[in-house]
């Protein structure tokens, strides 16, 4: 009897399986930054109904400056965590990187959720909390380089744009998702049951993202590649491009915060309803994801300085006349235009930045300067954005606090661009 040959499988079948393969790449390498994107949005959702759990006061304005001011606490291991898991992610691998931070990640967020508030356990509560955000941080700090890098590596050199925005995307993917949760529990709930419990939905929700995190995460393959002792010897990077790389860093991280930071601005400032602000977060997750994506896809066949710098040069122009009729009318109409345009012009350009960066940094340093890089300006610029917008706000009167913000950044990210080259010492354009 002759038995029937299993047949090759044709280009269409290959292409198939290369298809699902970098659909399951793109997912692993951005669960974890999506998990603390989902946590930290809803954190800042709800930052108000977290003040008065943890840290209560007679005046609300103050227990709402407390809270967000332990969200900042996060940011301070993040140069840690970069340090130590991006120095690991480059000699060990990046795979077992990114599952140590996924695993950091939930221990945080499950602290978050289940921790009692001050009025049954007094002071042990905020601490508690804050010993959350600290190791929240390592995690995150230690989280962006392994995973971007390993989608700058795993993609070929004529797609690397748009895999490496899918990073940024996830951030819109989850504001998007921590937006529509915040809804569904404005509307099924009770204002008094959001504030007692209703706040804690979001992070034993974000929780379910681990497991299906680890189990695509645990499969990947490696791309970290050996390099001889003379090419890590011979890889250098010059302080000009350190600081390139941090002012353009450091546009994304203050666009995406200050978007972010619309749903509390929305509420205390310009005195909309919580729903509003919802409804304003869902708009800017969307216009982060089709933002990003728009922005590293055009950077593959555009060069990618025009593709960085004219959403800049934009945005500058349009800030102003974007907040005026938000301050002035209060129309919710006008906040969501604003929610939609900002974070989508700033993350074109974000989108198309990823790449950009680790293309100038030695191989045998991406996931340590990445991650360094990150969590350095993130801790600087991120975890104090809020912070100093809602204290300024408060001290000057001036609603455009915002704007003024996000204009000088994106001055001085302009300013340093052209120093931003490959680690193959060629410009901007001449790599694509």
């Amino acid at each position: 009897m002759c038995s029937k040959s299993t047949p090759a499988p044709g280009p269409g079948m290959k292409a198939l399986a290369a298809q699902k393969q970098s659909r399951k790449i793109v997912a692993a390498a951005i669960s974890g930054n999506a998990l603390e994107f989902f946590d930290f949005t809803s954190y800042a959702f709800f930052a108000v109904m977290i003040g008065r759990t943890f840290f209560p006061s007679d005046d609300p304005a103050t227990a709402t400056l407390l809270s967000l001011a332990v969200f900042g606490v996060g940011f301070v291991t993040r140069p840690a965590g970069s340090i130590i898991i991006g120095a690991y992610a480059d000699r060990a691998g990046r795979r077992p990187a990114l599952l140590l931070t996924i695993l950091l990640m939930a221990i945080g967020t499950v602290m978050i959720a289940a921790t009692p508030g001050y009025s049954t356990i007094g002071i042990a509560a905020p601490i508690i909390i804050v010993i959350a955000r600290l190791l929240q941080g390592a995690a995150l700090g230690g989280e962006l380089g392994p995973a971007t890098v390993y989608l700058f590596e795993a993609a070929s050199p004529s797609s690397r744009g748009i895999w490496t925005s899918w990073q940024p995307a996830s951030q819109g993917i989850a504001t998007l998702l921590a937006g529509v949760v915040g809804v569904g529990l404005s509307y099924f709930l009770t204002p008094q049951a959001l504030s007692e419990w209703g706040w804690r939905v979001p992070f034993f929700i974000g929780l379910l993202i681990v497991p299906i995190g680890l189990a695509l995460r645990n499969s990947l393959p490696e791309t970290l590649s050996p390099l001889t002792k003379a090419e890590r010897e011979s890889d250098r990077l010059h302080s000009a491009v350190i600081f390139s790389i941090f002012t353009q860093i450091g546009f994304g991280t203050i666009s995406i915060y200050i978007s972010t930071y619309m749903t509390t601005y929305a509420i205390q400032t310009l005195k909309l309803l919580p729903e509003t602000g919802f409804y304003a977060a869902i708009v800017v997750g969307a216009s982060v994801f089709g933002g990003s994506i728009m922005g590293g896809w055009l950077s593959d066949f555009l060069p990618r300085k025009l593709v960085i710098a004219l959403p800049r040069l934009l945005l500058m122009i349009l800030l102003v006349p974007l907040f005026k009729p938000v301050i002035e009318g209060q129309n919710p109409r006008d906040l969501i235009i604003l929610c939609a345009v900002l974070p989508f012009l700033a993350m074109v350009s974000g989108g198309a930045t990823f790449a950009a960066v680790i293309d100038a940094l030695p191989p045998s340093k991406r996931s340590r300067g990445l991650s360094t890089s990150y969590a350095l300006v993130v801790a600087v610029l991120g975890g104090t954005a809020q912070f100093i917008v809602a204290w300024l706000i408060g001290a000057t009167g001036d609603a455009y606090v915002p704007a003024y913000y996000l204009m000088a950044i994106s001055l001085l990210s302009l300013a340093t661009l052209p120093l931003l080259v490959t680690a193959r010492g060629m410009s901007l354009k001449e790599a694509n």
